[in-house]
């Protein structure tokens, strides 16, 4: 059966080969008619411009006056820059990692902060609740939700010697959120242990975030919600404002003791005071008195008749100038009647 040679998949080595200096010549012909003015070389002008710019582009970098920039070259890691506009070796062999180590950063455990940015912040999970439930020391439920605001100290540790060091964080923070919180009771973590949480919680994430060489400092660690859960929450609120009217009539109850009982005090040693100062001057009066009854006496038994006279006259003297009406008359009259003004005197008085 004779073959179509239209069809035949070896007719084509009956054609002779393509004539390859008409080839070239009609694809120079096409490439001058693409070329801005149809010069090969202002095209090359041209590449190399756009060549010298994509080396500037590559070449400079700047860096924010919050961050510091790590510099590696082809993947190993040579230095750290400061901030400002800097030069690297372009098309990729210096590569510039920002990072933010005068910025603080936080992370949330058990709620989110609308608009945040760092995907380390907020929690791994949706809901956050996996994080937040807690055992007490006493074999309670607590939900704990707490902040950790750190800093980036060594760039260089944070990027190369821990993988995810952010989210390694997370997982230190709430293993030693739990652990401080397994030591202590329901009471005291809800009511009055809640600095002294924060406090050896902030320790011991430091001590190991610095013996997992993560190169970040940890600024504070502070709690923020801390609720029984949900089925007993109402239950656990009672029982707090029952504790806080407990504390507020105990506070009503010292101030008033710190009212009554000073001013008390005071009166009591004024009386006492205002006794003894009596007490002297009974004292001192009665021994005056003694003193000069003794000396009288002396000078009586020297002479008797001079002394009484004497007594009778200072007597006499002391006693007159109380009387209103005085009636002075012979003692040698008899039978004298005085006739007395007793309406006026009456009227007087």
């Amino acid at each position: 059966m004779p073959q179509d040679p239209n069809n035949d998949p070896w007719g084509s080595r009956k054609k002779s080969p393509p004539d390859l200096e008409e080839l070239f010549a009609q694809n120079m012909v096409r490439f001058k008619k693409i070329l801005p003015g149809g010069s090969p070389f202002r095209f090359f002008i041209l590449v190399c411009i756009f060549f010298v710019i994509f080396l500037l582009w590559t070449g400079f970098y700047t860096v924010p006056s919050d961050s510091v920039a790590v510099i590696q070259r082809f993947g190993k890691y040579v230095h750290d820059v400061p901030p400002g506009l800097h030069l690297k070796l372009p098309m990729g062999i210096d590569s510039a990692k920002i990072v933010p180590v005068k910025r603080q950063l936080k992370q949330e455990f058990g709620f989110t902060t609308p608009g945040a940015s760092d995907p380390y912040q907020s929690p791994r999970i949706h809901d956050g609740s996996r994080e937040t439930q807690m055992v007490t020391g006493d074999l309670n439920a607590a939900l704990v939700e707490w902040v950790v605001q750190y800093r980036i100290s060594d760039p260089a540790k944070f990027l190369f010697e821990v993988r995810e060091p952010s989210e390694t964080l997370r997982y230190v923070s709430e293993s030693v959120m739990r652990e401080v919180v397994g030591d202590r009771t329901v009471d005291e973590v809800i009511t009055i242990g809640r600095q002294e949480i924060e406090s050896e919680a902030l320790t011991l994430m430091q001590g190991l975030s610095t013996k997992y060489v993560m190169g970040i400092s940890i600024d504070q660690v502070q709690l923020k919600n801390i609720n029984p859960p949900r089925p007993v929450q109402d239950s656990f609120n009672e029982v707090n404002q029952a504790q806080q009217e407990k504390e507020k009539l105990i506070n009503e109850a010292r101030r008033d003791y710190n009212k009554v009982i000073p001013l008390a005090l005071g009166e009591k040693d004024q009386r006492i005071r205002e006794a003894d100062g009596y007490r002297l001057k009974r004292i001192n009066e009665a021994e005056g008195d003694a003193a000069r009854f003794n000396a009288l006496f002396a000078e009586y038994i020297k002479a008797p008749e001079v002394t009484k006279r004497r007594i009778y006259i200072e007597t006499m003297q002391a006693v007159l100038p109380t009387i209103r009406s005085k009636i002075i008359i012979d003692e040698q009259t008899n039978n004298v009647l005085p006739l007395l003004n007793l309406g006026g005197e009456t009227g007087k008085k």
